[in-house]
């Protein structure tokens, strides 16, 4: 194995590994992407499905948050929102902050928790269910919505974050 810096034999210079979790560099510029929040639902959505599992009415909701726990992901950086879930976590979906029309959400768990919904530009909606410091990630993603140009529409309905 040779050193980085020296020639190959074919007359070309390898480039050294990229660092792990490192966005992919397109033409050979790296991408500033930080990391705000990456993990999965709130663990108290699962607790409280847990103990509804006792109940006959509660079963399918215990099944939801148990699916939730196992399969469903967020990661929040400083260039978009990717959401990772669907069945075995195979689907994909991923949002740059000017897609973002706006953000509305609901308070779940006496507020630990809550419901995001991100309505996009071409009307469709984005739902991430029970996200942890979801009042910090909705006022972080408001933040990079407007730095992106995205348009300042008034909020209706849904749970105004605390003052």
């Amino acid at each position: 194995m040779s050193d980085p810096g020296t020639p190959a034999s074919d007359g070309t210079t390898p480039k050294p590994p990229a660092a792990p979790g490192a966005a992919p560099a397109a033409s050979g510029v790296a991408i500033d992407e930080t990391v705000w929040y990456e993990g999965g639902p709130a663990r108290g959505d699962l607790i409280v499905g847990v103990v509804l599992m006792f109940t006959i009415v509660g079963i399918p909701l215990a099944v939801g948050a148990i699916v939730r726990a196992l399969w469903l992901r967020y990661r929040i950086t400083s260039r978009r929102i990717e959401v990772n879930g669907g069945w075995l976590g195979r689907d994909r979906s991923q949002v740059v902050y000017s897609q973002i029309r706006e953000v509305r959400s609901v308070p779940r768990g006496l507020g630990s928790w809550g419901d995001m919904v991100l309505v996009l530009n071409d009307g469709s909606k984005l739902e991430m269910r029970s996200v942890p410091r979801f009042r910090e990630l909705e006022t972080y993603i408001e933040e990079r919505r407007q730095a992106r140009g995205g348009r300042n529409v008034p909020r209706s309905g849904f749970a105004q974050p605390a003052a």
